[in-house]
């Protein structure tokens, strides 16, 4: 799948790595020295089809120097399993996790590639023998898996998911101890933290209030920003997209949505700072 469109109505994302990263940021490359804030995230923090997204916003409102660390289809395992990244993350001030969700996390069930972590690479035997008949060679991406998975049996899924949240609480574990400097956690969902649901459907992906209070005991802040109805209701406004990529530009955070959060962040960060 192709996530970067040459020609007409494409944004230049100025794609830029650090150090001996192999992981591809959004540009343009910044200069590391002095004090800075850093941003881990996703597709969101990335700011796909965004000209402005909220990592450029925050810096534009705060006065500070925000480094945009978002990466399409990375979560934890592609963080930790990148020293340079990790490198560049214990110089920051400050550093913003976005929330991941736990669908795209190696553990005893499956294993994701290293550093596309939405890649489905392979099922276990463990997973095989409790989805007998299920032909895993049909899956690429962890979504798509897991969504067949749940529509196959549900009550089967309850196991898959338990193995999801426990791999996730220990990943965030390590990544946030990893950390040195003051740590805000951004839940960047369709709706607050809620409790527990098995149905991997919603993002962040199995991700309920029960592991955000855990997971927050180890941050300094923890952010929740929504959409609101009115960002929303304007859909793909001011988003720059080729024709072909309109599906994925409507399933993403739009100009407001973005505008929202770096609202919720900036006082934070100044309070933290």
């Amino acid at each position: 799948m192709a996530y970067d469109y040459a020609g007409e109505g494409s944004l230049d994302y100025m794609p830029c790595r650090y150090g001996r990263s192999r992981l591809l940021f959004r540009g343009p490359r910044r200069d590391l020295s002095g004090r800075f804030v850093a941003v881990l995230g996703g597709i969101e923090a990335y700011g796909r089809y965004i000209p402005k997204p909220y990592p450029a916003l925050v810096e534009a409102g705060l006065g500070a120097k925000v480094l945009n660390l978002g990466c399409p289809n990375a979560g934890p395992d592609a963080w930790l399993g990148d020293p340079s990244m990790m490198d560049v993350v214990a110089r920051a001030e400050v550093v913003v996790v976005q929330v991941p969700g736990a669908a795209d996390l190696s553990n005893r069930f499956y294993t994701v590639h290293p550093r596309r972590n939405d890649r489905f690479l392979r099922a276990s035997p463990l997973l095989q023998t409790i989805y007998r008949g299920v032909d895993f060679t049909d899956f690429n991406f962890t979504r798509h898996m897991l969504r067949s998975l749940f529509d196959a049996d549900p009550a089967r899924f309850a196991l898959v998911a338990q193995e999801l949240r426990a791999s996730w609480l220990a990943r965030m574990a390590a990544l946030l101890a990893a950390i040195p400097g003051r740590k805000v956690l951004l839940w960047m969902g369709e709706r607050p933290p809620g409790p527990r649901r098995d149905a991997p459907f919603g993002e962040p992906v199995l991700v309920d209030a029960p592991m955000m209070a855990e997971v927050a005991a180890r941050a300094d802040v923890v952010v929740t920003a929504v959409p609101s109805d009115a960002a929303r209701a304007q859909g793909t406004e001011g988003m720059v997209f080729p024709a072909l990529a309109e599906p994925a530009a409507r399933g993403l955070p739009g100009l407001a949505a973005h505008e929202e959060v770096a609202a919720a962040l900036i006082p934070v960060l100044r309070g933290v700072m």
